[in-house]
């Protein structure tokens, strides 16, 4: 069965298929060849595998993401970050991590806050003299840290397939997401003085104020989510439901900057964003339903004690599977099909499996501008049309941040475990 599972994927991708048909093909194939299961267990798995509770709030969160991006949520998030750090050399650059940073909270979508905050600054840093390469690696870069702070679609992912609690992963991702914002932040300073580079703008305290208050209902959104979830009002999935309807009547009431129409056409979005992550948790759990009945979880768990490797070893070489996964695939396939996987391994070396969905969040979130299908980086060349070749020379230096970031979050557990213990 080995080689059904391991290298007919491989030669399909290689071939172009779609991820969903790799997997179900993959799966049947090894079902039909070397097992005397009936295949009708394939459609009560595929159809089962989609029929958690917890996933209702993956769509909820992309829809309120959208909704946000498209109602002038975005333009007075970047106003107030930017009223905020003026003054300060590199101010549009720490503007751009700051905005990335607060639509995260709002969105748990990388691509979708590239876009939103992308359109808003790039011109902007252009203008100011940042450089076109500095400026796709971090636009691209900063909008993969959406999926780490929380709301997370990742997270919930791994929360139901892992049998995790998803408020626990959210309060695990807080300290992680702002970290690689710190990162990036410190860079960006370093090369607004290394570059000279002036903005006209200056800390006013008149226009933090003002930005304030016309940001204010937009930045009741994360505060309706997280704030809602730990204080214990409702869960993730209720918060998701809540945020919806809370940011169209602060898109369509409050800021007046978007229509019914406009409402239904996010709606339409959402629907097929939803369906092409659903098809692939569907055909990701048949394909994980074979992994677990062919025995190869626990073979790579006996085989792991066997080379007496400590906790630090088997994370590093984790780590190292995560980050070349993400190179080629997108985070919601990699966390369905490595985590069935993985998970006993780690526990079995006495990891916590709330730090291990931290941890497999942050690398996935790396994977996201990582060539050569980084899907961050087919996103700015979409929006920017900018060459593939410049975005990958941008950002070299930000996958060398957050790879330090990373192996402070591997190897000091307390970094993702304080805040999900106080919530113990």
């Amino acid at each position: 069965m080995g080689w059904v599972i391991l290298f007919l994927p491989a030669v399909m991708l290689l071939l172009g298929f779609p991820l969903f048909t790799v997997l179900l093909i993959s799966a049947l194939t090894a079902v039909a060849l070397f097992t005397t299961m009936p295949l009708t267990m394939a459609p009560q798995v595929f159809f089962g595998a989609i029929d958690q509770y917890t996933l209702i709030a993956i769509p909820l969160f992309i829809f309120a993401g959208e909704l946000m991006a498209e109602g002038g949520a975005s333009k007075r998030i970047i106003r107030l970050a930017l009223s905020l750090f003026g003054g300060v050399r590199g101010s549009l650059g720490l503007t751009t991590v700051g905005a990335c940073e607060i639509f995260g909270t709002m969105s748990g979508s990388s691509q979708a806050t590239v876009a939103a905050v992308g359109r808003q600054v790039y011109p902007d840093l252009i203008a100011k003299g940042y450089g076109e390469r500095f400026s796709l690696g971090l636009i691209t870069s900063c909008g993969a840290i959406a999926i780490v702070i929380p709301p997370s679609v990742p997270m919930i992912l791994y929360g139901a397939v892992g049998q995790q609690s998803i408020s626990e992963l959210f309060a695990g991702g807080v300290v992680p997401g702002l970290l690689m914002g710190l990162a990036t932040a410190i860079y960006v300073i370093w090369y607004a003085h290394r570059n000279d580079i002036r903005e006209a703008s200056r800390f006013d305290p008149a226009e933090v104020w003002s930005a304030l208050k016309d940001g204010l209902p937009a930045l009741g959104t994360p505060v309706i989510i997280l704030g809602g979830i730990y204080a214990g009002v409702f869960s993730p999935t209720e918060a998701a439901g809540v945020a919806c309807v809370y940011t169209i009547v602060v898109s369509r009431y409050v800021y007046r900057e978007f229509s019914w129409a406009q409402v239904w056409r996010v709606s339409i979005s959402t629907m097929y964003v939803t369906a092409q992550v659903m098809v692939v948790v569907a055909a990701a759990g048949v394909f994980s339903w074979v992994l677990t009945i062919s025995g190869y979880p626990q073979q790579i768990v006996e085989f792991i004690k066997g080379l007496n490797a400590t906790a630090s070893v088997v994370l590093l070489i984790v780590n190292i599977m995560f980050l070349i996964a993400g190179c080629f695939i997108d985070p919601a396939s990699a966390i369905l099909i490595l985590t069935p996987l993985l998970l006993p391994v780690l526990t079995s070396v006495g990891v916590d499996p709330v730090h291990f969905g931290i941890l497999m969040t942050v690398n996935l979130a790396i994977g996201m501008y990582t060539p050569p299908f980084g899907l961050n980086i087919f996103m700015s060349q979409v929006i920017f049309k900018a060459p593939v070749s410049q975005i990958y020379r941008g950002i070299v230096p930000f996958v060398g941040l957050q790879l330090v970031v990373l192996a402070l979050v591997t190897y000091i557990p307390g970094l993702s475990l304080y805040l999900p213990s106080v919530l113990r």
